[in-house]
Order: structure tokens, then C-alpha cells, then sequence
């Protein structure tokens, strides 16, 4: 399966799995639904499929149980133009809602179906659409950062949080290992231009591209400033597994790998 079972989960071949896994809880409202979709895909902006012709729409996750086969399986949908189309994107085994449905979203960006939810011609917040997702886009304690500080403390490391490294320097690290000088960004494949998953916007193509740019040219700047002070600059796409990337600052901070300082990062 896609899915990666937590520790302890009991095996599925001789029953089914928990409703817990799969179904949501009865009678809430649409609004409810919507935050738990954007809790699951880390945040409202990252939620939007591209219809072509310009015009976009807000996706779901849904999760279906096969009885016959003991298995739950992950959709994503969305709605357009009065048809609600639908694409498979795999199998997910958790054991709680909240992780299978974050599961499909990670396969819905892996598979590249997301799109980033493109500004409004000659502005780059002149919607309210817009403004919204900027909003929404939260500075700190994203989903991907949340998984990664979990997988490090199951490995029995202790860290610091959203710290600035270098005094006088206004750069935040993630997880920041002071003893050690590790400092670990979590970074966004939109915001910080990931090679794999970064899709250009459509519309005020020159301000995006200006911007991206500048962020790539900010992380680099920063990695050098730390190596210039003797810390490790750790990078992690926002699309890597927890558990990887975990092991890969483990064994920084544990030096049992020699580390790039000015790279090491995943692709």
C-alpha cells in the first residue's frame, strides 16, 4: 500500500479497518468539511486543481473503504461546470481519517494534479481569493514542519523551534539543534522552487517568477551565512517523507554522515 502504517496498527488481511480510518464524523456542516480538507492539504492554497483556459477549482480528498479487498483508497475530486470529476490516486492505510486524507494530499502533489492558485492579472493580490490564500499561508508550524519535529522526537532527539540561528541575522530555522549547529528549513515546493513540484503561475507570470527567484536567492544566501558561522544548513522539501528526512538530520546531528552544508537537501 502507499500508505505507510503507524507502529503498532494492526494488520488488516483478516478484517476491516476501523471506521475512524476512513469515515468522517456524522453531521457536520460544509464549513467543518472545508477546514478539515485544509488541515489535511496544509492550508486553503494548497487545495486548487487547473481547469485550463485560465479558470480553476478547489479539490477534495475522499476516502472509500473496499470491503472485498480490506482496503481504503483515496480520490480527488472537484467540481466543474455541473460535472464532478474524479482521479484515482492510491491506496492509504493509517488508522485515522487525519492521516489518510494528509496521505492523499501528499499524493495529489505528488502525482502533480495540485496547481497553485494563480493571482489576478496585473496584480499579485488584487482578488479575494487571493488575499485569502496569502493569508492562510502560515509563516510557522505548517503540516510539513509539525510531521517532521514528530518523526525527530520518536527518534529521541530534542530541538528548538522557529529560532534565528545567528544573532543580528533576521533568518528563522525551522528546528534548530544549537549544540550540534544544525539548523533545518522546512521548505515550501511553491514558495522556495522546488524543481520537482514547483508549476509557474498563469497569470503576472514577471512578479511570481521575481519572486520565486528571490527566495531561492534568500536560502542560498543563508546557507552561506551559516557556513561562513560553522552550522549545518539542512534543507527538506515540503514533499519529503517525515521519516527520511528525519533520518537524514539524525544523522547529521548524531555525525554518522558527513553533511554538504551548502546543499544537503533530497531531491
Amino acid at each position: 500500500m502507499t500508505g505507510v502504517r503507524e507502529r503498532g496498527d494492526r494488520s488488516w488481511a483478516n478484517a476491516c479497518p476501523d471506521e475512524r480510518a476512513w469515515r468522517g464524523r456524522r453531521g457536520r456542516g460544509r464549513r467543518a468539511l472545508a477546514a478539515e480538507q485544509d488541515r489535511a492539504a496544509g492550508g486553503v492554497d494548497r487545495r486548487w486543481v487547473d481547469l485550463g483556459d485560465g479558470r480553476q477549482a478547489r479539490a477534495s480528498v475522499a476516502l472509500k473503504l473496499l470491503p472485498r479487498t480490506r482496503r481504503i483508497r483515496a480520490y480527488l475530486r472537484w467540481s466543474d461546470r455541473g460535472r464532478s470529476p474524479t482521479r484515482y490516486l492510491g491506496e492509504v492505510g493509517y488508522t485515522t481519517r487525519a492521516r489518510n486524507l494528509a496521505e492523499g494530499w501528499r499524493l495529489a502533489h505528488e502525482k502533480g494534479l495540485i496547481a497553485p492558485l494563480a493571482p489576478a492579472p496585473g496584480s499579485w493580490a488584487s482578488s479575494r481569493a487571493v488575499r485569502s490564500s496569502m493569508q492562510a499561508n502560515k509563516g510557522r508550524d505548517t503540516t510539513p514542519e509539525r510531521r517532521l519535529r514528530s518523526a525527530l522526537h520518536k527518534l529521541g532527539l530534542r530541538y528548538r523551534v522557529n529560532l534565528r540561528p545567528l544573532p543580528g541575522v533576521r533568518r528563522t530555522a525551522d528546528v534548530v539543534f544549537p549544540g550540534p549547529r544544525i539548523a533545518v528549513f522546512v521548505d515550501g515546493c511553491y514558495w522556495h522552487g522546488c524543481p520537482e513540484h514547483y508549476r509557474p503561475a498563469r497569470a503576472n507570470q514577471q512578479f511570481w517568477h521575481a519572486k520565486i527567484d528571490g527566495n531561492k536567492a534568500r536560502d542560498a544566501e543563508t546557507d552561506r551565512l551559516l557556513l561562513a558561522a560553522g552550522w549545518v544548513s539542512i534543507r527538506v522539501w515540503e514533499h519529503e517523507t517525515p521519516q527520511l528526512a528525519a533520518d537524514r538530520v539524525v544523522a547529521a546531528v548524531r555525525g554518522t554522515e558527513v553533511c554538504d552544508p551548502q546543499i544537503n537537501r533530497s531531491p
